[in-house]
């Protein structure tokens, strides 16, 4: 047997040791009620990395509601820390709260940000039968009475749904503490509510209000957070910008790992990621799910946290 033949064996024996298995059970996490962001988040992350056939067994989604995502926050750095099959969904109200101390002790660096899927973009919401046609139509309201009318979101004071309705009473002239905020665990709680007749508002996301109304629920958008009007559906709903009203908010959907995990299983999932986002067949599911493309794997992904995480801990609260 040649030198040359027993150094490419002993190589390839090497390689095979330093693989890293796919790992067992592996679950997406779901930090809050049905039918909100978070699960669009871990659905998107199933089907990706289904069509990668990295995965032995297809990705399980688990619900762990609470704190729009502190609970699930606060079990991930404390008594899971260590499941190499466990991601977990995040948005950027996830990552304004974790810089502010919201979800605890815990921050930013005690988990494992692994990749950004999409990009959502906020959205006023209301009932397709509401007065307003405009968002003007709805500030001109709130500016006349705003007590009369009930805005929903996800989270709390100072959350960022209540800032986006916030910003809205600001416009109007009036005064933030006089407005009816009415907090959710989630947009899907948020959007069943505006449904039911109990709030005539909701500061929610464009996609996950778009696949309702796909669904025939009787809602209606009177803007989008976004610099340009969306594609596709979103097509016809205007910006708040082209309404007169400067508020552009984007909203990032990934996931991220604990902290306790190897740098190979790590490893396994940027990689797996970076695979499925690189598909031409990913940016068809993107588009089915009105999110626009936004890829930040790994490294990327860590600097753009660090940065928000930043600009975050310097914002001041309105209240």
């Amino acid at each position: 047997m040649s030198i040359r033949y027993l150094i490419i064996l002993a190589a390839a024996l090497l390689c095979s040791s330093l693989a890293v298995a796919a790992p067992a059970n592996p679950v997406c996490i779901v930090p809050s009620e049905p039918d909100g962001a978070f699960q669009l988040t871990c659905e998107l992350a199933k089907e990706a990395i289904a069509a990668t056939g990295d995965l032995p067994q297809p990705i399980v989604l688990e619900r762990m509601p609470g704190g729009v995502g502190a609970i699930a926050f606060n079990v991930f750095t404390s008594t899971r820390r260590a499941e190499p099959g466990s991601l977990v969904a995040f948005s950027e109200g996830s990552l304004f709260n974790i810089a502010r101390g919201k979800f605890g002790p815990h921050d930013w660096t005690d988990v494992r940000w692994l990749a950004v899927l999409g990009v959502d973009y906020g959205a006023v919401a209301v009932q397709d039968q509401a007065p307003w046609r405009t968002l003007p139509d709805l500030v001109e309201a709130i500016r006349a009475a705003p007590r009369s009318i009930a805005i929903g979101g996800s989270g709390t004071i100072n959350g960022r749904d209540w800032m986006r309705a916030a910003s809205l009473a600001k416009l109007a002239g009036a005064d933030i503490r006089t407005m009816r905020f009415v907090a959710f665990e989630g947009g899907g709680d948020c959007m069943a509510a505006l449904v039911g007749g109990h709030v005539q508002v909701c500061m929610n996301d464009a996609a996950t209000t778009q696949k309702r109304i796909d669904r025939g629920q009787p809602v209606r958008l009177l803007a989008v957070y976004a610099r340009d009007r969306l594609e596709g559906k979103l097509s016809g709903v205007p910006t708040a910008r082209e309404q007169g009203f400067d508020i552009v908010w984007p909203v990032v959907r990934g996931v991220y790992m604990v902290s306790d995990v190897s740098d190979a299983d790590y490893a396994f999932w940027a990689d797996a990621f970076r695979k499925a986002l690189a598909q031409p067949a990913y940016q068809n599911l993107l588009a089915d799910n009105y999110l626009q493309p936004s890829p930040l794997i790994g490294d990327e992904l860590i600097k753009f946290v660090r940065e928000h995480a930043a600009s975050a801990a310097k914002e001041r609260e309105p209240l």
